[in-house]
């Protein structure tokens, strides 16, 4: 198991950068963090559970909480704080950012959903 050695709240370019005891380093844009929440809200309760999150765009993080030595409790400005952020869930979404980005790019335009907030 990797575990973080630099966490580092960015809120101008709305970034949580995460240094791993690896060697690794990566910068998890808000809107995604909050997309691939690992909640149950998010993820369901099982395989096919899955909700898209829409107009998640401009999302902000307000709190980044500890929880124990092995994860983090991140607290949206949606209101949404559900779902414990391990290390290595951190690890593998910064390892395959592009292609998550990819696919959730792809589900949204395959639902008709947008990125932004309503007017």
């Amino acid at each position: 198991m990797t575990t973080p050695t630099e966490i580092t709240l960015h809120q101008k370019s709305k970034t949580l950068e995460i240094a791993f005891d690896d060697g690794a380093r990566y910068r998890l844009p808000f809107e995604f963090l909050r997309v691939y929440s690992p909640s149950a809200e998010v993820r369901g309760h099982g395989p096919g559970q899955e909700v898209l999150q829409v107009e998640k765009q401009n999302v902000n993080l307000t709190e980044v909480i500890p929880a124990g030595s092995y994860a983090l409790k991140l607290v949206f400005d949606d209101g949404h704080d559900s779902g414990l952020y391990t290390w290595d869930y951190l690890y593998e979404l910064g390892k395959n950012q592009d292609a998550r980005w990819q696919d959730y790019l792809r589900q949204m335009e395959g639902a008709g959903e947008s990125r932004e907030p309503a007017a």
